[in-house]
This record gives structure tokens, C-alpha cells and sequence, in this order.
């Protein structure tokens, strides 16, 4: 048996540590998402699927169900909630019958356009909080540890997946603000 690395008070106490920030930071982001996407009628679930589409192109329910960290139950049935306001589209590849695959219509590629767009006419408590830090390193936050736990938990495929959509996300913004100058 391996020596143990740690005492029992130590993971505890790192542990009850990830836990108590984990909350309280969940709870700022969590109202700052919903004061954003609340002139819109959706909520977190489906947002964050559109978002998740948009950025992944042809993204598989599973896909989705894996990079929104829910179940793959939820993400169905929040997709076809979105499929029924016309923002979603369902379909099979030739290749692959046994994944359902979703992809964004022109309303729901629109919706997601104007909410960024909109995104500064809601207060975000988790941004400010991080203005100080921006402004004495000249960056925002990196979250290299916390991606390391992260990876360790959900997986590399969680990471490549999280980096793909953030990779097209800056894209898209690029677009956004040379068409709109």
C-alpha cells in the first residue's frame, strides 16, 4: 500500500475550502446568468445548450449533455424545449444513427448574436469582482489549477471540448465586431 500523501485534516480542509468558494462563487454566476438571460425566457439549462451549439456546430445530445455538465436526460429534454421555440434543430448523420445531433436554426443564431450583444445591460457581479486583478496584472483571472482538477475529473475530451467552443467563441466575436464597424 502507498504511503499516504496528505493528512486526513488536510483534505478535509481543502476539500471544505473547494466547496465553501465553489458555492459562492456558483451563486454570483449563477445570478449574473440569469439577470443576462432573463429578457430572453430561457434559463440556464437552455442557454447555456445554445451556447454549447453555436460554438460546437453539429453538436451531438451527448456532447452537449457531457460539455454542460448535465444529464444526458436533461439535455435532451431542454433541447426539444428549444426545437419547440424554433431555436434548435434535431437530427441523424448517415454515419452515425444511434446520436441525435442538434444544431442552431437562423432564430436561435440570431438570439445568441443579440445576446452578446446585450451582454453589458446587466450587471455582473463576477466580472466586477475580478476588475481589481485585471487592473494590477493586466489580465483577468487564469484558472490553470483549477482546469488541472478539472481535467482530472471530467477528462481530456472535457478540456479539448471546453477549448474548441472558447477558441470559437473569441472567433465569432472577432466577426461580430468587424461586421458591426
Amino acid at each position: 500500500m502507498s504511503e499516504q500523501l496528505y493528512t486526513t485534516k488536510e483534505a478535509m480542509l481543502y476539500s471544505q475550502r473547494v466547496a465553501q468558494l465553489s458555492k459562492a462563487l456558483w451563486k454570483a454566476v449563477e445570478k449574473d446568468w440569469q439577470q443576462w438571460i432573463k429578457p430572453y425566457d430561457l434559463n440556464i439549462n437552455e442557454h447555456h445548450i445554445l451556447w454549447i451549439s453555436y460554438h460546437l456546430k453539429g453538436a451531438s445530445i451527448s456532447d452537449v449533455a457531457k460539455f454542460g455538465v448535465m444529464h444526458v436526460s436533461t439535455a435532451f429534454n431542454f433541447s426539444k424545449k428549444l426545437e419547440e421555440r424554433g431555436y434548435l434543430t434535431f437530427s441523424k448523420r448517415n454515419d452515425d444513427k444511434r446520436n441525435t445531433y442538434v444544431e442552431l436554426t437562423e432564430t436561435g443564431t440570431a438570439l445568441i448574436i443579440e445576446m452578446n450583444e446585450n451582454y453589458h445591460q446587466t450587471q455582473h457581479s463576477v466580472l466586477d469582482g475580478s476588475l481589481a486583478l485585471k487592473d494590477l496584472y493586466g489580465r483577468f483571472p487564469e484558472f490553470l489549477d483549477v482546469m488541472a482538477v478539472i481535467r482530472n475529473i471530467y477528462g481530456e475530451d472535457f478540456i479539448d471540448i471546453f477549448e474548441r467552443s472558447f477558441k470559437n467563441f473569441d472567433t465569432s466575436l472577432e466577426q461580430t465586431k468587424h461586421t458591426t464597424q
